[in-house]
């Protein structure tokens, strides 16, 4: 039977004639801290503005995990570190960027160079060639015509007007269909299809361009902003390397990867220069791009913290966020903000001395956005799959497996947490159903059997480790600032974030409460 957490609400105590009411509920005093006196937000300006972008294994990214270190430690958190991971391959840095149209007239670029992107070596003045091909057989009309130009690779992308806000919350209804357990969000690819063959084909042969601009000697590619993105937002991810004629794929943050140099460029703009070069018009750019790769330790790190459990010490809750970020905005709805109410959540826990029964370990991840974040970290403490016949999994667990209560997850940006994914655990419903209801007034409302996507909670729900995956308001997350220029401080909502804090805090303390741990899903 599981210990009854809250035995007591009110303790009266009377002081010079006075009678004080304190309030023992730890759910409650986890609300009073995380609401009335949170420092989440001081956190996360320091992590965003002052520390900026941290792109795996740059500058920034080493400041942002020394810095984390030590202000859990500070904050009475125990066994703060760095951990290692990898090796992961080379931190890049930019130095320098300007870019704009010089003829036939001026014009500046909203634009932003991809990451691991090699330089320029000082400006590179060029005639802009658009690379106007719709099959590989088009490319012998370009034999010879890109050495030391600038090349346009994708055709016009037709720019919709926007009749719905960018900006949005979850209502009834899409709650309902969460709640339902209907496959929602629409779009979400952890319940669509794969990728269709067309799908496939213009991938292979948007490869098989840039193979071409490079064997060519092209100068510089441009590519527009992606599909989801126009306004002037772009979404600056990692360089591409020319897939190797014999098929096999590099990434561009490994050491040996040979590339040219790449910028994406607002949607608006780069469709103005297809379209003038149609025309007839002679376009040439300046493009001035200066970068500084960091080679000498390829190995990455994660920050790892503790609050000691009491008797079920050995026993762990685990909770966690990526700190690495893209590079074009300062990483604050992705994943900032999942790192900041981590942190607050530990905070909370800490300076009301819970004393949880079981272990909290927090973890701010490296690596995430393009390396698979906890994915190294799993294998090495929890355990892996060995994949057979049928992609079916052979669990092959650690020693630490079976002392893993469950990991709790925050990655979807700015919104208040509105529920859980339960990834296909079933079990998870009624202990966590009950949990709910003292947020139910702030918008916590609902349980999905759904699973999430695309986050470091993946590695630990592969092997079966129960997961907490918070469902959070999408706010702008998708239309705005998801790996753009625009996932800056300005673009966060502190209330919701604050709520978010108290949620996480909340669950991962009666998690660490139970006599029992979470139950697992069957694999």
């Amino acid at each position: 039977m599981t210990r009854v957490i809250v035995f007591l609400l009110l303790i009266s105590i009377t002081t010079f004639g006075q009678t004080v009411q304190l309030n023992t509920d730890p759910i409650e005093r986890i609300k009073d801290e995380g609401l009335n006196r949170s420092e989440l937000i001081k956190t996360l300006t320091y992590l965003t503005d002052v520390i900026g972008p941290r792109l795996t294994n740059s500058p920034n990214y080493r400041r942002a995990s020394v810095w984390t270190r030590d202000q859990l430690t500070s904050w009475g958190l125990k066994n703060a570190h760095l951990e290692p991971f990898g090796p992961f391959g080379r931190g890049w840095e930019l130095k320098r960027f300007s870019a704009q149209v010089i003829e036939p007239q001026d014009i500046p670029l909203i634009a932003y160079p991809l990451a691991w992107s090699p330089a320029t070596n000082g400006e590179l003045v060029a005639d802009i060639v658009y690379l106007d091909a719709a099959s590989e057989a088009d490319f012998s009309k370009f034999k010879g015509q890109l050495n030391g130009k600038i090349v346009l690779l994708d055709g016009v992308r037709k720019v919709e007007a926007h009749f719905e806000p960018l900006g949005r919350r979850w209502n009834d209804f899409d709650m309902l269909q969460y709640a339902t357990d209907q496959p929602y969000p629409p779009g979400n690819p952890d319940l669509g299809p794969p990728p269709s063959p067309e799908q496939l084909q213009r991938g292979r042969f948007r490869a098989a361009r840039l193979r071409f601009a490079f064997d060519e000697g092209a100068a510089l590619v441009l590519s527009p902003a992606g599909a989801e993105f126009d306004g002037g937002t772009i979404n600056a991810q990692a360089a591409e390397v020319p897939l190797a004629h014999d098929g096999k794929r590099i990434r561009a943050a490994e050491k040996d990867a040979k590339t040219l140099p790449q910028v994406v460029v607002s949607v608006e703009q780069y469709n103005r220069m297809v379209r003038m070069i149609q025309a007839g018009e002679k376009v040439r750019a300046a493009f001035d791009l200066a970068v500084k790769f960091y080679d000498d330790d390829l190995m990455s790190s994660h920050t790892i913290a503790e609050i000691p459990g009491g008797d079920l010490k050995d026993e762990v809750v685990m909770m966690g966020a990526h700190l690495d970020s893209w590079h074009s905005g300062t990483g604050a709805t992705d994943n900032g903000a999942g790192v900041a109410v981590m942190m607050e959540a530990a905070r909370i826990i800490q300076t009301l001395q819970l004393k949880p029964r079981r272990t909290i370990r927090v973890a701010l991840w490296g690596g995430e956005e393009n390396f698979g974040g906890s994915r190294f970290y799993v294998r090495d403490h929890f355990g892996h799959c060995e994949r057979t016949t049928g992609n079916k999994c052979t669990l092959v667990k650690k020693p630490e497996y079976d002392r893993l209560s469950a990991y709790l997850n925050l990655d979807a940006g700015t919104g208040k947490v509105r529920g859980v994914f339960l990834s296909h655990n079933e079990a998870l419903r009624p202990v966590l159903r009950p949990w709910i209801e003292p947020f139910r007034s702030m918008g916590v409302s609902t349980l999905t059997i759904n699973g999430d996507w695309g986050s470091d909670f993946y590695f630990f729900d592969e092997i079966g480790i129960p997961i907490v995956n918070f469902i959070q308001d999408e706010i702008e997350y998708d239309t705005r600032t998801h790996h753009t220029n625009q996932d800056v401080f300005d673009r966060i909502q502190p209330d919701d974030l604050k709520q978010a804090a108290v949620v996480v805090a909340a669950f991962a303390y009666q998690i660490a409460m139970r006599d029992e741990k979470l139950p697992h899903r069957p694999m």
